[in-house]
């Protein structure tokens, strides 16, 4: 069925509603005449009611109608699934499931039942999906969808939310995604992509939300200009190169970088991002000092392990983020006292020299400290009497040091059975 051919069935139906009301007065004088003639009259007027009446509720722009025909036989329901069983065409698409409309256009498309663990949809997205050009938020629910993003999607100029999580899109991200001047939030995470993510998508000026995680993406991290963005999630995936001064903006408050292949310093970047609460570059290749400045940051979670950051770290206050994991690094010096009211605090796999300090063991026997991992440094000691007891809820770990461990504690057993080190490794 064409557009032209549904078009001019509306303007009929529009035509035959429009002269509703001279039909009843025509009605009127008919009775007068004949009981025939009155019965074709009523008969006009009871379709002409008819059509008035769908017509008020279900006048849905055809490109939409038809948009949506085409992406309904490109999706089917996974077993378990019913979601797309109430797309039955001969009535108003308007009342289907996930779709949401604003006069005679599809404004929200939601497809797949959004409950935890409902079985989703299968298929590919069908190119059709760039001709609803009112819509605003498209969002695909976790499942089997297949294939490519459609570069079409780059025609939907009023798309503010773009989310197709958690399914098997494969292929490059389409650089035409910059086009889309007024979308906020971008989830193409736990799908099959490839290839870089493009720059064009870094200058998109009201974006708040990017959640790339998860793919096979790679090359390096571009610009992102937008002073709203607060979330950064680009966490397992093979990006590589390094990370500019100015790159990101401080308007970020979580900002997930872990396994990935990043280079180089984030020194200054980070002296930057002032809104953090969250931030996990684990498991890069980061290099240089990390400023002290970062730990009076509103951050609830810090991991940075397994990079080769360097140098001392010397925060500039008393440190309140929960936990902050600095394992696996390179970082030297002796450990800091501010570090001693975190909860969970991992240093292990160091070049941390020196005395363990005092304002540790106090706050361990009160049991503050939960997690206190101080094994695989240069440590020389510790003020902690050998019959202390350590609270059951309280780790503490320190084999493999400069010093004989005072008290007995159970370690990860990734620390090894060395209780300490070669002599000849703790000279001076």
């Amino acid at each position: 069925m064409s557009v032209f051919f549904l078009q001019n069935i509306i303007k009929a139906s529009l035509i035959l509603c429009a002269t509703l009301s001279g039909i009843r007065s025509i009605n009127s004088d008919l009775l007068k005449r004949g009981r025939r003639m009155h019965v074709v009259s009523y008969a006009l007027f009871l379709v002409a009611l008819f059509q008035c009446r769908f017509l008020a509720f279900a006048i849905l722009d055809p490109i939409d109608f038809l948009a949506l025909q085409s992406i309904r036989k490109s999706l089917h329901d996974l077993p378990g699934s019913n979601f797309l069983a109430s797309w039955d065409f001969t009535s108003d698409p308007c009342n289907f499931a996930g779709v949401y409309c604003a006069s005679d256009k599809v404004v929200a498309l939601n497809l797949g039942d959004p409950r935890a663990r409902s079985p989703g949809l299968t298929g590919r997205i069908d190119s059709a999906i760039g001709k609803l050009s009112a819509l605003a938020e498209l969002s695909i629910v976790p499942g089997r969808i297949y294939g490519s993003l459609p570069e079409s999607i780059s025609q939907l100029k009023g798309l503010r939310f773009l989310a197709i999580s958690r399914n098997f899109i494969s292929g490059n991200i389409p650089v035409t995604l910059g086009r889309l001047r007024r979308l906020k939030t971008l989830d193409l995470s736990y799908n099959q992509l490839t290839g870089g993510i493009p720059r064009s998508i870094g200058t998109l000026p009201e974006l708040t939300n990017v959640i790339l995680c998860h793919n096979h993406l790679s090359g390096s991290v571009p610009p992102f200009l937008s002073h709203g963005l607060t979330r950064l999630d680009l966490k397992h995936n093979a990006l590589s190169g390094s990370l500019a001064p100015y790159s990101l903006p401080p308007s970020l408050q979580s900002l997930s970088l872990s396994w990935n292949r990043l280079t180089g310093p984030v020194d200054k970047l980070l002296s930057r991002l002032n809104h953090l609460n969250y931030l996990d570059l684990s498991l890069n290749q980061f290099t240089g000092p990390i400023p002290g400045r970062l730990f009076s940051f509103p951050i609830t979670n810090l991991q940075l392990e397994r990079n080769s950051f360097s140098g001392p770290v010397q925060p500039t206050e008393q440190v309140t983020i929960p936990t902050v994991d600095l394992s696996h690094n390179r970082f030297s010096g002796h450990i800091s006292p501010m570090f001693s009211t975190v909860q969970n605090l991992y240093l292990n796999n160091n070049y941390f020299t020196g005395q363990v300090p005092a304002s540790f063991v106090d706050r361990l026997l009160s049991a503050s400290i939960r997690i206190l991992y101080l094994q695989h440094n240069y440590l020389t000691g510790i003020e902690i009497s050998p019959t202390a007891e350590i609270p059951l809820r309280s780790s503490l770990c320190l084999q493999y040091n400069c010093m004989v461990p005072p008290v007995q504690t159970s370690c990860p057993l990734k620390a090894g059975k060395m209780k300490t080190r070669p002599a000849s490794q703790c000279k001076g």
